[in-house]
């Protein structure tokens, strides 16, 4: 049977969730091109602080940085066991003029670990204007709906009324926070830079016989040459894993605030208050036609648990790296640092979408707190009749009485809320019946909200959107 793309398994994050310049960014040419790369820098440094390296020899290791032959690399791996090797041979092969000095007094995690420290920082490149973009859409829902009552809820029972676009800028401000700890994460990373085997830079220091300004200064023209502007001081074999730790936590704290955002969709559609975009095309069941599935936050959620569930892996490697580095960070490193940023990235492509289509459905929420309102404005109107004249114990006692004949009619009966009618009804509450509207206005019990909406925007929202001028734009249609 011939071989197919379908023959075998392919993570979804690559194929149906991650954008294209995520998945590149974790690639197998990126990865083994920025290896070259690399090790034309080393070249490159060494050159220029005296080793005898040609330039014949350096351009020829730059003029193939790309042509990686990558069934060579993996018969070369099959034979040595070793996959760093195995590409320093492939690489010769092609340099037949620079293979004797390919590689010359690095250790494998000179290539390993410098450009997973590289891919990291292109990550959070990548991911921070998509959280940019995120939060954009997300205040501009939350700015046109900053005065549109709706019930709020603790315990998710109804309680004092909020706005729509409140309850939004409580989704954007995790979402800032979380800009600000991506955006701090990638700014704290370090290159390795150039230290040798067990990071104490031996090889390098007997390359150039002994000369310490050299070897100090070959690792700062490394580190400046890849893009960084510092290494870290010091190592073992590997930079420590603490920093991977320290990457995969904000990614799954990313995914929690996302998971928050979505379930309070999920719970706002069974409510059908809002619902999240939906393709004319679309089809919620394959068995109930009429269903509207909020299938685009439950994508997110499910995904968010996988994402919060990755930072254990990095946990477990840094606590278990013995003395100078042990291999067993290696194999699962391949997996959890790669799949934590296509997972991310996964999610706020989804979120982006989510939030460009969200539909609110004022009549329903108006409808909902019609249903709740009149118990919540009983000292409103206990205020009321004391105002003109009545007592307040008296005034207390006929709302009990009222209150509970309403509520028993919607919790035994199944009938609307008619506290109100009742009140209406009653003699007793005669000299503020002019006002009861007035009294229930749900403009009138939402607070400092729609101002404080305003404000989160200009002093929280705005800075953090000033910093991706121009990379704000651009529509998400998904797929799949």
């Amino acid at each position: 049977m011939a071989a197919s793309s379908h023959d075998k398994y392919c993570t979804p994050l690559a194929s149906r969730y991650a954008s294209k310049e995520m998945t590149y960014n974790f690639s197998d040419a990126k990865k083994f091109s920025t290896w070259r790369k690399l090790w034309t820098l080393l070249a490159k440094a060494e050159q220029e602080l005296g080793l005898p390296i040609t330039d014949e020899q350096i351009k020829e290791m730059e003029a193939n940085q790309d042509t990686v032959d990558y069934d060579r690399a993996a018969r070369e791996e099959k034979e040595t066991r070793h996959d760093v090797m195995a590409h320093v041979r492939t690489f010769a092969a092609v340099c037949p003029t620079a293979a004797p000095i390919i590689h010359l007094g690095a250790t494998s995690c000179y290539v390993g670990d410098n450009t997973d420290l590289i891919l990291l920082r292109d990550g959070f490149d990548i991911l921070l204007p998509k959280v940019a973009r995120c939060i954009h859409r997300l205040a501009t829902f939350a700015k046109e709906y900053k005065s549109l009552p709706t019930l709020g809820f603790t315990h998710l029972q109804p309680a004092q009324l909020t706005t729509v676009g409140k309850r939004a800028s409580l989704w954007l401000q995790d979402l800032v926070m979380d800009e600000r700890a991506l955006a701090r994460a990638r700014d704290d990373l370090r290159f390795r830079g150039v230290k040798g085997t067990t990071g104490t830079q031996a090889s390098f220091l007997q390359l150039f016989e002994g000369n310490e300004e050299k070897v100090k200064r070959l690792d700062e023209l490394v580190t400046q040459l890849a893009g960084f502007k510092q290494s870290y001081s010091v190592c073992g074999q590997t930079y420590t894993r603490k920093v991977d730790v320290e990457c995969l936590n904000v990614l799954a704290s990313l995914g929690a605030s996302v998971h928050k955002i979505c379930t309070d969709i999920r719970i706002l559609a069974n409510m059908k208050e809002i619902e999240e975009p939906f393709e004319s095309s679309q089809i919620g069941s394959s068995a109930m036609p009429y269903k509207r599935n909020p299938m685009r936050s439950e994508r997110c959620c499910a995904l968010a648990r996988f994402l919060m569930s990755l930072p254990a892996n990095a946990l477990n490697t840094t606590a278990t790296q013995w003395m100078e580095r042990t291999l067993d960070d290696s194999a699962n490193r391949r997996i959890s640092l790669a799949e934590s940023f296509l997972t991310a990235d996964s999610l706020l492509t989804t979120l982006q979408n989510i939030g460009e289509g969200l539909v609110v459905y004022p009549k329903v929420i108006q409808r909902h707190i019609s249903q709740e309102l009149p118990f919540m404005a009983s000292e409103n109107i206990i205020m009321a009749m004391v105002k003109a004249g009545g007592n307040r114990q008296e005034c207390h006692e006929e709302v009990r009485v009222l209150s509970q004949e309403a509520a028993n009619k919607v919790k035994q009966e199944g009938e609307e809320n008619d506290l109100v009618e009742r009140i209406r009804a009653c003699p007793y509450f005669s000299p503020i019946h002019n006002q009861l509207d007035s009294l229930l206005d749900p403009a009138t019990f939402i607070g400092r909200a729609p101002q404080q909406v305003v404000e989160f925007l200009k002093n929280e929202v705005d800075p953090v959107l000033s910093k991706y001028e121009g990379q704000l734009e651009g529509k998400i249609t998904l797929t799949v």
